[in-house]
């Protein structure tokens, strides 16, 4: 198993983390697993992006050119990584941060409105682990219990009494994700 993930939108949008969450979670399970962000200066409000690699097997090098998913949470992220993904691969996005959606039909393309849940759940920081609950469902490279245990690694002590919260968003996003047909995609 190997899977090459990038994960884009703008800063502020919990990309870093949710990919540093995805790696841990690999390495709880023994996996082996590369994280590499990629952002602007402006980091909040402008453009970032992470590339995570989970694999069984040794990996080569953390510089990818295609995709076998790509998460999406911005119009910008959609016109730079839509085509990178590999045919037969999936695109996964926020129904709320694009306004021309994905139209590639060699790909699965699903949305997830991530951002309208956080909000019904009246927590804004929630939106990235709702996200990650819809990749999870699709493609279940580490468990949600390692997820959890990554959670507990990565947030500082004093927000561990969130990672209820964190938990119920990922099965919300595991409920919510819906795949888009080709034609009503475009």
């Amino acid at each position: 198993m190997k899977e090459e993930i990038i994960i884009a939108g703008f800063g502020g949008q919990g990309v870093l983390s949710m990919g540093k969450i995805l790696a841990y979670s690999g390495l709880m399970e023994g996996k082996e697993v590369s994280w590499m962000p990629a952002y602007g200066p402006e980091q909040r409000g402008g453009t970032a992006n992470v590339t995570v690699i989970v694999s069984d097997q040794r990996i080569s090098s953390p510089i990818l050119s295609k995709y076998d998913a790509a998460i999406i949470l911005n119009q910008p992220s959609l016109e730079k990584f839509e085509s990178k993904v590999k045919p037969g691969g999936i695109l996964i996005y926020d129904g709320y941060g694009i306004l021309h959606p994905p139209t590639r039909t060699d790909i699965q393309i699903w949305r997830i409105d991530a951002m309208d849940a956080a909000n019904e759940m009246h927590n804004a920081k929630a939106f990235n682990m709702i996200v990650l609950g819809g990749l999870l469902k699709l493609r279940p490279i580490v468990s949600l219990e390692s997820v959890i245990k990554a959670l507990r690694k990565t947030l500082p002590e004093r927000h561990h009494h969130l990672i209820p919260m964190n938990e119920e968003a990922i099965r919300k996003g595991m409920e919510l994700i819906r795949e888009v047909e080709p034609e009503a995609a475009g």
